[in-house]
């Protein structure tokens, strides 16, 4: 069953999907916080299995790209301090990660945001990124429209 780990436009972090509520989903923080709010039909909400980096031959999805990284880092967070970081830090990290991706349409804001993912769940348990990966049935698209 994939673990339902969400990101939300306009709101830091990284949610988990604790329940639908009639028009909103219920979403839980992943920090120390833990702190449970609702997501409205106008919020811009996208699980992580549905996000993938560019490459020059293809998509990659994220979960993959994380599997590498934490690989990389060996399952520790990440050595890039990514406030400090340049543009040109940012790519020569990010190729030992995925080496083909895509520098023209990759930008070194979504790096950034990639690290900062990676490190929330790391610091939070989840790390099993095979869960990320959308099985046959999951939709978290489904909501109740009354």
């Amino acid at each position: 069953m994939l673990e339902t780990i969400l990101a939300i436009a306009g709101k830091p972090g990284l949610y988990k999907l604790v329940s639908r509520g009639n028009r909103s989903l219920i979403v839980e923080s992943i920090d120390d916080k833990h702190q449970r709010m609702p997501a409205f039909s106008t919020d811009r909400v996208i699980s992580l299995a549905d996000i993938a980096m560019y490459t020059d031959d293809e998509e990659v999805p994220l979960a993959d790209v994380l599997t590498s990284l934490k690989e990389r880092e060996n399952g520790a967070a990440c050595s890039l301090d990514v406030k400090k970081a340049s543009k040109n830090q940012l790519f020569d990290f990010f190729a030992e990660v995925l080496p083909n991706f895509d520098r023209d349409r990759v930008f070194p804001s979504d790096v950034k945001k990639l690290i900062q993912w990676y490190n929330i769940l790391i610091q939070n348990g989840l790390d099993d990124f095979s869960k990320l990966k959308p099985t046959e049935g999951d939709n978290i698209d489904d909501r109740k429209e009354e």
